[in-house]
């Protein structure tokens, strides 16, 4: 894994994709990484453009939040950051999102079945709806914790998506193929109706992108 200084550098590019790829905007959305061989994490401070942060800017807290570094306080979904880490020791990057059809999943709290194959390859499934609870909160943090099991992205009620990996290549990744898959469905259920695939051709789909091609893009 890159060392901390190349993570701060692959943070801040991680930033300025999302609000390239209209997944945010203004100052909304979160990223957070795992620093090796460390407990701490680096993570996008409250409120700042994204456009605007150095390197300096990002925040380092430990596992219990506290901050050692940064210029400014970590960004107020950190509780949900940290509890994700805590649950999920294979996920080492979070990239959360409001990107525009994800979230109308979302607001109308849907689901997205396993309904094309990248996204079933990455995520393990369908991208499922967390309880609703407000910003910021425990109860958040919780909701999607329980919400995102096993796979690698999930969907919060009338909020957005949080994306995960083992990189912040992988965490982003995640975060487009919902939103592509999200958009998809919404126009595949005005064309008739959106065909699920099988639980078995999901988990062929996704052994096969743990095993190999994770490996081969390492």
């Amino acid at each position: 894994m890159p060392n901390e200084t190349e993570l701060r550098k692959q943070l801040l590019k991680t930033g300025y994709s999302l609000l390239d790829k209209g997944l945010v905007a203004g100052t909304w959305g979160n990223i957070s990484v795992r620093i090796p061989d460390t407990t701490h994490i680096l993570i996008t401070p409250s409120g700042r453009n994204y456009l605007e942060l150095s390197s300096d800017d990002l925040a380092r807290v430990d596992a219990n939040g506290k901050l050692i570094s940064g210029n400014y306080k970590p960004s107020s979904e950190l509780p949900l950051h940290l509890a994700v880490y805590q649950t999920r020791p294979d996920i080492n990057a979070i990239v959360h999102t409001h990107s525009i059809f994800a979230s109308a999943m979302a607001v109308a709290r849907k689901s997205i079945p396993p309904i094309i194959e990248d996204l079933v390859q990455l995520t393990g499934g369908s991208i499922d709806v967390s309880n609703y609870a407000l910003p910021g909160t425990a109860e958040l943090a919780k909701n999607t914790v329980s919400a995102l099991g096993q796979k690698n992205a999930v969907l919060m009620a009338n909020h957005g998506v949080v994306g995960c990996g083992q990189s912040l290549a992988e965490a982003m990744t995640a975060c487009e193929l919902v939103e592509k898959a999200a958009q998809i469905y919404i126009y595949a259920n005005q064309l008739g109706g959106a065909h699920v695939l099988s639980d078995k051709d999901v988990a062929v789909m996704h052994e096969f992108y743990v095993n190999y091609y994770r490996e081969q893009s390492k």
